[in-house]
């Protein structure tokens, strides 16, 4: 972060270095009232140790591209909680509602396409329901028609592109799909196929990293440096890790894939071609049928679970609640977090499995790995998918905004 002895430094400097210290000051203000949410031009000098003056500038340019909105007569308290200073209000800076990305999520009984806005709000949501997993190409055409519907009564509201959420695994230099085993995708060109179809930029990355992203960013993990993350849709399972408050990615980008822990010498067949995957062994499907729940219900899972006292609906859940417990144990003696986020139906197993007498989830961990680690469900729900594809985008948009508006 610059501070404003150094801003005054680099006036002097060439006019290149000016710039980049004017991109990265804009990308710090940005990204603050994205993820703080409404803020006081004194919480963002407070905050970025800029000037007041430097503040007032980039908030300046930041409005005039419409990024953000000042409110000059804000409430008294409002913005981060810091006191007000006396004599005149700070204006508020909060994120302009006129820009927005486009996010989409397949998965194999469905795609799903929404609107997301600066500061991870959802603005809108369609969901497209599918007999069984398709093509890419019939994917790209169900969202790209998804899409077209969604922004057809849009108006004024720039689109800043099109974040994808992959359950597969995601070459991030260009969105490639290398696998995605339940839609049986190898090396497709997903974000290229979009982007021709609807002419906006896309990005692509694997969903249950961007579930990640949107859970450390607005949801349960937020402000948590050492965190494991483990979602469980209809798709299958996966995951991720941020430590020392970075994201591990791995040398491609792959990393994560925690449904592909072995848990099981004797187990199922996986999609993957193994056996034993955790993916294999838990499974929503068969949560959904002990229950007689379908799909269109995985809301109600977790209730049905708890309350169910049939001996067979007790024994998937037992069964699956094991596996998950040796994948879990695994993930924490290996990334020691503080927290470990649950997502997806893996919430509702968890819920069930202790309602049931289960033992603790981290039973078995090493005792000093242990020490202090809570075990979280995710607070995004359905959403946050959607808001982990368009941190893709926004990221890009907060790196270098009059660049991307102007792309």
């Amino acid at each position: 972060m610059s501070t404003a002895s150094e801003l005054s430094t680099v006036r002097h400097a060439s006019g290149g270095a000016t710039d980049a210290l004017r991109r990265s000051n804009l990308a710090t203000v940005l990204g603050l009232v994205h993820r703080e949410g409404a803020l006081s031009r004194s919480d963002l000098t407070r905050l970025t140790g800029l000037n007041r003056s430097t503040v007032g500038a980039l908030v300046g340019e930041l409005s005039g591209l419409g990024l953000v909105e000042v409110d000059e007569t804000p409430p008294t308290g409002a913005g981060s909680g810091a006191p007000a200073p006396r004599g005149r209000p700070s204006p508020l800076v909060r994120v302009s509602d006129r820009v927005a990305a486009v996010a989409v999520n397949p998965e194999v009984d469905a795609v799903i396409v929404g609107l997301v806005g600066l500061g991870g709000r959802v603005l809108k949501r369609i969901r497209v329901e599918t007999a069984s997993a398709r093509s890419v190409a019939e994917t790209v055409a169900l969202a790209s028609a998804g899409i077209a519907g969604m922004l057809a009564g849009e108006t004024g509201v720039r689109i800043a592109g099109i974040g994808v959420a992959v359950p597969g695994q995601v070459r991030l230099s260009d969105g490639m799909v290398r696998e995605a085993t339940h839609f049986g995708w190898v090396d497709e060109p997903l974000a290229r196929m979009l982007a021709e179809t609807t002419g906006l930029r896309v990005w692509a990355a694997n969903a249950a990293v961007l579930g990640l992203r949107a859970e450390s960013a607005f949801g349960a993990g937020r402000g948590i440096d050492d965190l494991v993350y483990l979602i469980g849709g209809a798709s299958g399972i996966g995951g991720g890790a941020i430590s020392g408050g970075r994201l591990l990615t791995g040398a491609a980008g792959y990393a994560g894939e925690f449904g592909h822990t072995f848990v099981r010498s004797d187990g199922r067949a996986c999609s993957c071609g193994a056996r034993g995957c955790l993916e294999a062994e838990v499974t929503q499907a068969e949560l959904l049928g002990a229950v007689g729940l379908d799909s269109a219900h995985a809301a109600a899972l977790a209730d049905e679970l708890v309350a169910s006292d049939e001996p067979s609906a007790r024994a998937v859940v037992a069964a699956q609640y094991e596996a998950l417990r040796i994948a879990t144990r695994n993930a924490v003696n290996v990334f020691n977090p503080s927290v470990v986020v649950l997502g997806g139906f893996l919430a509702a197993l968890h819920r069930a499995a202790l309602a049931h007498g289960s033992a603790d989830l981290l039973d078995g961990v090493i005792h000093s790995s242990r020490d202090g680690v809570v075990v979280a469900e995710a607070q995004l729900g359905t959403d946050q998918m959607l808001i982990g594809a368009a941190e893709l985008v926004f990221s890009d948009l907060i790196a270098d905004p009059a660049h991307v508006l102007a792309a």
